[in-house]
């Protein structure tokens, strides 16, 4: 299952990429997270770098970046997380669409497991996904237009 979402933000693609790629300040903006942090000594996010999110439900996922392109999008796939899911990958993707303003759009792929009742469980899967992703979008976008306001 793919699911897109995405919010016009006030500020440029530089700025919102740095933003939300900075693990030392990911949990002043983003309400789905309790812990973020990246793994094997890394200080910079990177092709090959791996990260531990934890959210406030206690469900922990890895993931390593999979691509890397400031400031235009970046992607990550899950290396290890919750046994009922079977596959995760994501990506940031970040559009001028004016002059200061930027679309920041997330997609996520997920799929549940076991097979067996994949057919049941992505979709619900997928929903809560989507709730959470709505809700980080414009969490960021209240951030970044209240510290410029």
């Amino acid at each position: 299952m793919t699911f897109d979402d995405s919010i016009v933000i006030a500020a440029t693609p530089d700025e919102l990429f740095a933003l939300t790629q900075d693990y030392a300040h990911r949990l002043e903006w983003d309400p789905f997270l309790r812990s973020a942090e990246l793994l094997g000594g890394a200080s910079a996010p990177d092709v090959g770098v791996r990260a531990h999110c934890v959210a406030h439900s206690g469900l922990g996922m890895e993931t390593e970046y999979v691509s890397f392109n400031p400031p235009r999008a970046c992607a990550v796939k899950m290396t290890r997380g919750p046994r009922f899911i079977g596959s995760f990958a994501g990506s940031w993707r970040f559009e001028t669409v004016a002059p200061g303003q930027t679309r920041v759009g997330f997609r996520y792929n997920l799929r549940a497991r076991p097979w067996w009742l994949s057919w049941l469980l992505t979709p619900i899967l997928g929903w809560v996904f989507a709730r959470d992703t709505h809700k980080r979008l414009g969490a960021l976008k209240a951030r970044v237009e209240q510290s410029i306001a």
